[in-house]
C-alpha cells in the first residue's frame, strides 16, 4: 500500500469520526430539548375600524409543532372597546368557525366586522373615554422568531394590567395557551373557581383547574360543581405614588371548555382544551364598580325573594311525612325561627323526579303538609336531580323519549346511572328539552304546590365512567387537565365528552354549561306558574348562572376547617355574581357535635342564604336538639330577622349592580392592604362585620378592625375604637359571635319574630351610627317581596344623618312612598349611638310634611365615651320624609 493510499485512508476514517460525533452530538441535543408545545405567532397585518374604537389583526403561525396535535396556521384578533369600561380581546382561528358559549345562551354584543389592511405592527387602541388601552407588540426573540403579545394598560396611571409579551401564544383544536405577567407584589387575585380554600386570595404556585365535577367540597383545591373562569385583581400602591391602593380591575375569559390556570404569583397562564380565546377586561377602578360592570355583562344576579332570606331545614334522611312534621313542630317548640322545610331525595318513588313515594310520602299527606306551612307562613321545597330514570312505565321517561330530548352517543340516548339506576339526561341545549323539563316540572306543581326547587347532581354527575370511544379524541384530548387533582380522564363520573347534544354540540364543549342551562330553564318554568319570582338553589354554576339561581357550596363536612373554609367560598360566589350563597350549616358529611353546630350557626346566621343540612348517615343536628344550639340559634337568628330589610335591601343592590351581600373587607376599605389577606371575617354591606370563631375550644377571636368605631350589634354599649387599621382580641364566649357595626352607617331593622311574613308586619327602627368624621348614611327598599315585575309597588327610603354645628340631623328621602304609605308601615324607635358627650337629657323635634312633633321618650345612656339616645313611642310613616333634630348640648323638658 502506497504512502498515498494510507493518508488517504486516515483522512476518510478522521472524516467519518467526526460525522459521527455531529450526528452523535444531534440525537443528544435532541434528548436534552424536546420539542416545545408550540412556537407562537407573529402579527401579519392589522387594521382599524373608522370610529378607532376597534381593531383587528391577522396573527400568522412561526413554526409548526405536533405537540397536543397540529397548529393552527393562522389566527384573527378582534378588540373592542364595548363600553367605556369593558375591552374585548377575541382570538380564534380566521378560518374556521370553532366552539363559543351561544350569544343566545349569554347575551353578548357582536364584534365589529374590519376589513384587512397592512398597516405598522406596533399599534396602540385607546377611547378617550375609557381608561383602558391596549397595545399590540411584534417582539424578535432569541430564536429569531417574531412573537406576537399584548398589554392592556391603565391609562391614568400607566400600570399594566395584563401582558402576554413574555410568553408564546399557543393555539391548537384542543390545546390553547396564553400568559400574562403580573407584579408579584402589588397584585392580590381573587376568584378563578369553583374550590374550596382556606385562603380567600389566591396563594402563589397552585393549579386551578375548571371541570364541573361531582366532588365532596369537604376536599380542598380540586375542581369542583361550578366554573368561572374570572378573576378580580387588587393592586397595592406603586413605589411611584401613581397607582392607589385598592385600584381593582376585573378579567373574564369567556371559555366553557376545560381548563387549567396556573398562578405562580407573578403570573397567570391558561391552558384550555378547546372553544376560543375570549377575554374582557373589566376597568374598575374600585371593586364595587368592577362588579357592577361584570355583571352588566354576564347579567345581574337574580332578585330572590324575602322569604328566601329566612332559615331553611333539610336533611337527606327524612323518612317519611310524619318525621317532617315533627322538624317543623320542634322549631316551633324551641321558638327558633323556620321559614322553608325541604326534602332531599327521600320524597320520591325510587328516587325519580316528579314522584311521591306513596308509602312514606303519599300525595295527601304531603299535600295537606304543604298546605298547613303555607297558612303558617312558611314553605317548601323539594329536590330534583337531571337523571331521568330509564323506565317504560314511568311516564317522564317515555314522554322524554317520544319528545327525542335526552343526550345522544353513538345515535342513541346515552344511558347512565345515579340514584334511581340506570338513567338519561335531558338536553337543555335542545328547545325541546327546556319545554320537557318545563312540562315535567308544571304538572308536579299541579300536584304539590312547592315554592322553589332544589337542582343537585347537575354537573351532569354519573356514578359510572363510559370508556373513551376509540375513534374519539374528545374522550381522551392530549392535554390532560388536572381533573380531581390527579389528571383524571374528563369522562370520569359523568356523561362522556364524546356525547352529542341538540345541533351536533358535544358534551367535550358543553360540559360545564349544564347546570347553567338547567337553573335558566327551571327559572322560565317556575316564572310562568307562579308569576311571582323563582327561588333555585343550583349546584353546579357557570358564568352568569347567578342571574337564574342561588347556589350552597356543596357536599362540605361537620368539621372545623370546613367551617372556616366555608368563608372564602361565599365570598368567592359573590364575586362570580350569585350573591345568594350559603354553605351547610352544621355540615354535610360526618357527625356534628354541639360545639361545632353551635359556632356554625353563629356563623351560619349571618350567610346570604342560611341553611342547615346533613347527610342520612350522620346523626341528626336540627337546632333544637341541644339546649346550647337552641338558645343561640335564638339569638343570631333573631337579628338575623331584625336585619331582614337591610339583608333585602342588599339583594337589591346585587339585583341593581351586582355588588355582593356578603363582600370581603377590601371593598369598604380598599386603601387598607391589610384587608386584602382576611379570609376569617367578611362584611355585610359596606359597614357590618362579621367576626366568627373558627376553632375549637376557644373562647375569643383575634378580629381586624379597619379604623373607625365598631358597635356591637348585640349590645350597643360595647364597641371596639382603633384610630388605623389593627387586629384585636374579642371575647366570644360559647353563646356569641361579634357582629359590629361601623360608625357612618344606618341600619333599617324591624323586630325579630319566626317567620318573614310576620317579620315583615312589625314596626321599623332605624339605627344611626354617628361619626365625627363622615356623614352616616343608610337606605331601605320594599317591595311586596315576590312581584316579578316591580311596576309601582315599591318603595326607597334613603336616610342621611349628621351633625350640624351642636345639633344631630336625621332626614329621609323617599322615591314612590304611595306603596310603603299603604302598607301602612311605621317607624317606631329611632336610636342613635356613636354620640360622644351625649347631655343626661335631651328632647328632639320631628317634622313630617311641614308639622312639628315634639312628643315621645328619649332614653340617654353613655359607655366608653360615647352616648346613646333613643327615641321611642313614634308613629312615623315610612313613606313620608320627616327630619328628626335634637341638640346636643341642652336639656329639654318633654310634654
Amino acid at each position: 500500500m502506497s504512502i498515498l493510499h494510507l493518508k488517504t485512508m486516515q483522512l476518510i476514517i478522521v472524516i467519518l469520526l467526526l460525522l459521527l460525533s455531529v450526528d452523535r452530538k444531534t440525537v443528544a441535543n435532541t434528548e436534552k430539548q424536546p420539542e416545545p408545545i408550540g412556537y407562537g405567532y407573529y402579527i401579519r397585518s392589522v387594521a382599524l375600524d373608522s370610529l378607532g374604537k376597534s381593531l383587528a389583526a391577522d396573527l400568522q403561525l412561526n413554526k409548526k409543532s405536533s405537540l397536543f396535535g397540529p397548529d393552527i396556521d393562522e389566527l384573527r384578533l378582534v378588540a373592542s372597546f364595548e363600553t367605556a369600561d369593558r375591552l374585548r380581546i377575541r382570538i380564534t382561528d380566521s378560518k374556521h368557525q370553532r366552539w363559543e358559549v351561544p350569544n343566545h345562551i349569554l347575551p353578548r354584543q357582536s364584534q365589529p366586522n374590519i376589513s384587512r389592511q397592512k398597516i405598522p405592527a406596533k399599534l396602540i387602541l385607546s377611547d378617550p373615554n375609557s381608561d383602558l388601552t391596549l397595545t399590540l407588540h411584534n417582539t424578535t426573540t432569541s430564536n429569531t422568531h417574531t412573537q406576537f403579545g399584548f398589554k392592556v394598560t391603565r391609562r391614568s396611571t400607566g400600570d399594566i394590567l395584563f401582558d402576554t409579551s413574555h410568553s408564546i401564544l399557543i393555539f391548537k383544536d384542543q390545546y390553547l395557551e396564553l400568559s400574562s405577567s403580573l407584579p408579584a407584589n402589588r397584585s392580590s387575585i381573587y376568584g378563578l373557581g369553583e374550590h374550596t380554600k382556606s385562603s380567600f386570595k389566591l396563594t402563589r404556585n397552585q393549579t386551578l383547574t375548571l371541570w364541573n365535577a361531582d366532588v365532596l367540597s369537604a376536599n380542598r383545591d380540586l375542581n369542583l360543581y361550578g366554573s368561572h373562569p374570572y378573576y378580580m385583581d387588587v393592586r397595592s400602591p406603586d413605589s411611584h405614588g401613581k397607582v392607589l391602593a385598592g385600584t381593582t380591575h376585573g378579567v373574564l375569559l369567556l371559555n366553557s371548555n376545560g381548563m387549567d390556570v396556573v398562578y405562580s404569583g407573578d403570573s397567570i397562564t391558561y391552558k384550555v382544551i378547546g372553544g376560543v380565546l375570549d377575554f374582557y377586561f373589566f376597568v374598575g377602578p374600585s371593586a364595587e364598580l368592577v362588579m357592577d360592570q361584570y355583571t352588566q355583562l354576564i347579567g345581574r344576579p337574580a332578585f330572590m325573594p324575602y322569604w328566601s332570606f329566612g332559615f331553611h331545614q333539610c336533611r337527606w334522611g327524612y323518612k317519611d311525612v310524619h318525621d317532617l312534621e315533627g322538624v317543623v313542630a320542634g322549631y316551633a317548640k324551641a321558638k327558633i325561627p323556620l321559614e322553608v322545610m325541604w326534602t332531599d331525595i327521600d320524597y320520591m318513588d325510587g328516587y325519580k323526579d316528579f314522584t311521591l313515594d306513596p308509602i312514606n310520602f303519599p300525595l295527601t299527606n304531603m299535600t295537606a303538609f304543604v298546605r298547613k306551612l303555607h297558612r303558617n307562613g312558611q314553605k317548601y321545597v323539594p329536590i330534583l336531580d337531571p337523571g331521568i330514570s330509564v323506565n317504560k312505565s314511568y311516564e317522564t321517561y317515555t314522554r322524554g323519549l317520544q319528545a327525542d330530548i335526552y343526550i345522544k352517543r353513538d345515535g342513541v340516548p346515552y344511558v347512565g346511572q345515579v340514584w334511581p339506576g340506570i338513567v338519561t339526561y335531558p338536553d337543555f341545549l335542545n328547545p325541546k328539552g327546556a319545554k320537557f323539563w318545563g312540562d315535567e316540572i308544571k304538572r308536579f306543581h299541579n300536584l304539590l304546590p312547592f315554592d322553589g326547587i332544589w337542582l343537585d347532581m347537575n354537573e351532569q354527575s354519573n356514578f359510572i365512567s363510559s370508556p373513551p370511544m376509540p375513534s374519539s379524541s374528545l374522550d381522551n384530548p392530549p392535554y390532560k387537565i388536572n381533573n380531581v387533582g390527579d389528571q383524571r380522564n374528563i369522562n370520569d363520573r359523568t356523561v362522556p365528552a364524546s356525547s352529542l347534544h341538540f345541533g351536533n354540540v358535544t358534551a367535550y364543549d358543553a360540559h360545564n354549561l349544564y347546570g347553567f342551562l338547567e337553573a335558566k330553564a327551571t327559572n322560565e318554568v317556575l316564572t310562568n306558574i307562579t308569576v311571582k319570582r323563582p327561588f333555585i338553589l343550583s349546584r353546579s354554576t357557570f358564568v352568569g348562572s347567578g342571574r337564574y339561581t342561588a347556589h350552597w357550596t356543596g357536599d362540605n363536612a361537620a368539621t372545623w376547617d370546613d367551617l372556616a373554609y366555608s368563608i372564602p367560598s361565599i365570598l368567592n360566589f359573590g364575586l362570580f355574581g350569585i350573591s345568594m350563597v350559603g354553605a351547610d350549616i352544621c355540615g354535610f358529611s360526618g357527625n356534628t357535635n354541639e360545639e361545632l353546630c353551635r359556632r356554625w350557626i353563629q356563623l351560619g346566621a349571618f350567610y346570604p342564604f342560611a341553611r342547615d343540612h346533613a347527610d342520612k348517615a350522620s346523626t341528626r343536628q336540627e337546632l333544637y336538639l341541644w339546649d346550647s344550639v337552641a338558645a343561640t340559634s335564638r339569638k343570631v337568628l333573631g337579628l338575623r330577622y331584625q336585619m331582614l330589610p337591610y339583608l333585602y335591601t342588599l339583594m337589591y343592590n346585587a339585583h341593581s349592580k351586582g355588588t355582593p351581600i356578603a363582600r370581603p373587607l377590601f371593598f369598604t376599605f380598599p386603601q387598607d392592604t391589610n384587608t386584602y389577606n382576611i379570609s376569617t371575617q367578611f362584611l355585610l354591606g359596606k359597614g357590618v362585620l362579621v367576626s366568627p370563631v373558627l376553632v375549637s375550644g376557644a373562647n375569643s377571636v383575634d378580629a381586624y378592625f379597619p379604623s373607625g368605631n365598631w358597635f356591637d350589634l348585640f349590645n350597643y354599649s360595647n364597641l371596639v375604637s382603633v384610630g388605623s387599621g389593627t387586629h384585636v382580641r374579642l371575647n366570644a364566649p360559647p353563646d356569641h359571635i361579634n357582629v359590629h357595626i361601623r360608625e357612618g352607617n344606618i341600619l333599617v331593622l324591624q323586630k325579630e319574630a319566626m317567620t318573614t311574613k310576620a317579620a315583615r308586619m312589625t314596626p321599623f327602627h332605624i339605627l344611626v351610627v354617628f361619626s365625627n368624621d363622615e356623614n352616616c348614611t343608610g337606605e331601605v327598599f320594599l317591595d311586596d317581596g315576590e312581584d316579578m315585575g316591580f311596576g309601582g309597588k315599591w318603595t326607597l327610603v334613603k336616610f342621611s344623618s349628621q351633625v350640624v354645628g351642636k345639633r344631630a340631623i336625621l332626614r329621609s328621602m323617599v322615591k314612590n312612598g304611595t306603596f310603603a304609605l299603604n302598607q301602612k308601615w311605621i317607624i317606631e324607635k329611632v336610636t342613635f349611638i356613636g354620640l360622644k358627650n351625649a347631655p343626661s337629657t335631651i328632647g328632639y323635634e320631628l317634622s313630617t310634611k311641614g308639622m312639628e312633633v315634639r312628643n315621645g321618650r328619649v332614653d340617654v345612656d353613655g359607655g366608653g365615651g360615647f352616648g346613646m339616645a333613643e327615641v321611642s313611642g313614634l308613629s312615623v310613616m315610612m313613606g313620608e320624609e320627616f327630619e328628626l333634630k335634637f341638640d346636643l348640648d341642652c336639656k329639654f323638658s318633654f310634654r
